[in-house]
């Protein structure tokens, strides 16, 4: 039998697509799913908190699903801010295909469903809201947020879900220590065993401190 991962390039199982139900952005979908992806039977319980934990999205720019799967929360982002452009990004050709189905039957034209070399070197994020693939193992993991956080534009945040008990707060220690002063990080949120992470880019120059009139 085929030993496929959610993180497999071309998944060799049986597409076996489906559809499910499921409440994004307020609203009641249906959307496609397979096998051979992350979740493909539900919305999982970690991405769950990441939205009902995050705040509103800015209303335009560059986002980033860093890890898309078959779209939660680039779905999630593409309706509530529909002048953005959102780049779902997934290294599994059928969770981006699914991605594409999902947006077409969505009516949803910004969703941009790639592979990491199709995102232009140029791009720059608003925000980054994930549910990274933490099973890819630690040194990978570190190669994917070392290329993606400083993407993040200036004054602008990523949002990342981890289960707790597969290292969030180690992943946690490890990227305070990474990114350089220019970047803060620290938890958001707790909720069903996962942490809510929050890595914030700030300004240069750093913004200035709000003074308070006595």
């Amino acid at each position: 039998m085929p030993s496929d991962h959610y993180f497999s390039a071309a998944p060799a199982s049986a597409e076996n697509l489906r559809t499910i139900n499921v409440t994004l952005a307020g609203r009641e979908l249906e959307v496609t799913t397979a096998s051979g992806i992350f979740s493909p039977d539900r919305l999982d319980a970690g991405t769950a908190v990441l939205l009902s934990n995050m705040p509103p999205l800015p209303p335009s720019g560059d986002f980033l699903d860093l890890g898309c799967g078959w779209g939660p929360i680039t779905l999630t982002m593409a309706l509530s801010s529909p002048h953005a452009a959102v780049w779902a990004v997934d290294v599994n050709e059928r969770a981006l295909d699914l991605v594409r189905r999902n947006a077409a039957s969505l009516g949803l034209d910004n969703v941009n469903a790639v592979t990491p070399d199709d995102v232009p070197d140029d791009v720059l994020f608003r925000t980054i809201r994930s549910n990274p693939p933490i099973r890819v193992g630690k040194s990978i993991l570190h190669d994917m947020l070392q290329r993606w956080i400083p993407r993040l534009d200036e004054r602008s945040d990523a949002w990342m879900v981890v289960q707790r008990n597969l290292g969030s707060d180690s992943l946690q220690r490890w990227m305070a220590a990474t990114f350089d002063s220019s970047f803060s990080v620290h938890r958001a949120a707790t909720g069903r065993g996962y942490r809510v992470l929050k890595v914030r880019r700030h300004g240069n120059p750093p913004t200035a401190p709000i003074v308070i009139a006595e």
